[in-house]
């Protein structure tokens, strides 16, 4: 039997029209069909209306123990870690502070090579025979194009290489999103984890979320399940990685989501831009990072943005940003009519295989790029 907290509301969704109650009950009936049929043990879900946090639920268990997951369980943000640090970089150029395309190498007081291979951000003494990083610029590693696979280790043989010319194509990596926060880091001085603090985290009421790990999570924490049911411990993140290294609740999360689609902080000019995408698309798919173009018919219609994936669809424009590791998958779903999105975190891989009905049932048709997004999956 699911065992789950009660709403936090808000406000009803949708201002408590019988529209807004049906669409409550059928998603909640539908989150817990899911977990039954996916087998998944813990879910939370969150939605947002016209800009605000109307409901936030979690199901299920956060541990092997049996206790319950619950809105304010601290839960591995995985990839959702780039919304969040692309945002900053747009605001950061907003402000000035930032040009989007401008050089990283030119923050930095010393050619990037000569750093050499530094542990807690990348192999750049690698890059020492291709000077091809002097043209990786932060919209780049924003819209995944600095040339860079996922991460260093995955190569052949774990040395950093650009596979193409910087800016020409998408391919996802998160060793590019190391590299823009190398860059504001020694180049602009700027501590990652105190700038998401004070900008966010603290002003938004976001107590139990950090990009590092602190004792006070492991009071109400979730260990989470693989793909074939084993349990995994909650790994305790020692180090700040603008690629993934968030932890937060779903209560948290939420509120930064509704940040995020009323584009608070931006001006009008860059509230305009910042879902709209600068990069289209190629691939077939996301995953192998390096897969070669597709035939037109065969690419999604959506963009790479500034840390999300653009698209546009039956209710017009929207973005989105998912988070999957071994024994986590998230996504977050905003469109821009209404300022509506859906937040969905697990604690259990096997529970991305329902994010498609969920969000649907959540949002309506949208647009998100599913077939691009989760291949595997023969229905969305």
């Amino acid at each position: 039997m699911l065992r789950h907290t009660p709403w936090t509301v808000a406000a009803f969704f949708l201002a408590g029209s019988a529209m807004a109650q049906e669409t409550s009950t059928t998603l909640d009936r539908a989150a817990r069909e899911a977990m039954e049929q996916t087998s998944a043990r813990g879910l939370a879900v969150a939605m947002i209306d016209k800009g605000q946090v109307v409901s936030v639920r979690a199901y299920g268990v956060r541990n092997a123990k049996g206790d319950p997951l619950t809105t304010g369980t601290v839960m591995y943000g995985a990839s959702v870690t780039k919304a969040v640090f692309g945002y900053l970089a747009v605001q950061l150029a907003a402000e000035g502070r930032l040009q989007l395309d401008q050089p990283i190498a030119d923050l930095l007081p010393d050619p990037l090579p000569s750093y050499g291979n530094l542990d807690a951000y990348g192999n750049w003494g690698d890059l020492a025979s291709d000077d091809r990083w002097r043209l990786i610029t932060p919209r780049m590693v924003l819209t995944h194009s600095t040339g860079f696979a996922n991460f260093a280790f995955l190569e052949p043989d774990g040395r950093l290489r650009i596979h193409f010319d910087p800016g020409t194509r998408y391919a996802y990596s998160g060793e590019g999103m190391m590299l823009l926060q190398f860059g504001l880091e020694r180049g602009l001085g700027m501590n990652i984890e105190e700038e998401l603090q004070q900008r966010y985290f603290q002003p938004l009421g976001m107590t139990r979320t950090s990009l590092m790990w602190r004792a006070d999570f492991a009071t109400d924490l979730a260990d989470g399940w693989d793909a074939e049911g084993n349990i995994q411990p909650h790994d305790e993140r020692s180090r700040v990685r603008a690629a993934g290294s968030m932890d937060t609740t779903i209560s948290d999360m939420a509120q930064m989501a509704a940040y995020m689609v009323r584009a608070d902080g931006l001006s009008p000019e860059w509230r305009q831009l910042y879902p709209g995408g600068t990069l289209p698309i190629t691939t077939k798919q996301q995953f192998p990072t390096m897969l070669p173009d597709a035939p037109e018919a065969e690419r999604p219609q959506a963009k790479a943005g500034w840390g999300v994936i653009t698209f546009s669809g039956p209710q017009g424009p929207g973005w989105y940003k998912g988070g999957h590791n071994d024994t986590t998958a998230n996504t977050l779903v905003c469109l821009q009519e209404g300022q509506r999105c859906v937040l969905i975190l697990s604690n259990d891989v096997r529970a991305e295989s329902a994010f498609p009905k969920l969000v649907r049932i959540a949002l309506g048709e949208t647009g998100v790029p599913y077939p691009w997004e989760y291949p595997e999956l023969s229905e969305y």
